[in-house]
């Protein structure tokens, strides 16, 4: 299955394989979620703290051999314009979900693993919120953040920027594979 092709079909503005010992992985990015500054933390079944540790999720990040990351990049009206970056995560993370879907049903959840921006927004309210089950966990994705990937150093290894012009937002999201 060809990842990179995947999403350039699908919608993505660029893609890349990577091997996933080239990415920067930091268990000291949890910290930025239990400040909760995207209000999810300990709100959300695919964020902190959740999600799992974020050494454990690093060692099993670890397990898989190349990354295929995408990326997304958005116009917004200007540098303020939190509900044009929200729209773009969204639609960013539609498309991630598609991609995932196929990728899972290709090669298994055994052999791959799908990271989107940002924590799971497919319920308007979390069931972790009251104390249910998620509703969905066949499509709730975690985020690359949660997993302690350091998302704006992506583009040290690779040609995908992270800040790519005045008024844009860049989404980003990966999938991980075992190569049999």
């Amino acid at each position: 299955m060809d990842i990179v092709k995947l999403c350039m079909d699908m919608g993505a503005a660029k893609a890349e394989e990577i091997p996933v010992s080239k990415l920067t992985l930091m268990p000291e990015l949890r910290e930025l979620c239990e400040q909760n500054v995207c209000g999810r933390f300990g709100r959300n079944y695919t964020c902190p703290p959740y999600v799992g540790e974020a050494g454990a999720l690093i060692e099993k990040l670890k397990t898989f051999d190349k990354a295929i990351i995408w990326q997304n990049i958005y116009p917004l009206e200007d540098s303020f314009d939190f509900e044009g970056m929200m729209d773009a995560q969204q639609k960013h993370n539609t498309m991630t979900l598609d991609v995932a879907r196929l990728v899972y049903a290709e090669l298994g959840r055994e052999n791959a693993l799908v990271l989107a921006a940002g924590g799971c927004t497919l319920c308007e309210t979390c069931a972790a919120q009251t104390n249910e089950p998620c509703r969905s966990p066949d499509d709730a994705l975690s985020s690359l953040e949660a997993y302690g990937i350091h998302v704006a150093k992506i583009g040290e290894v690779s040609g995908l920027r992270y800040i790519n012009g005045k008024d844009t937002v860049t989404y980003f999201s990966g999938a991980f594979v075992r190569v049999k």
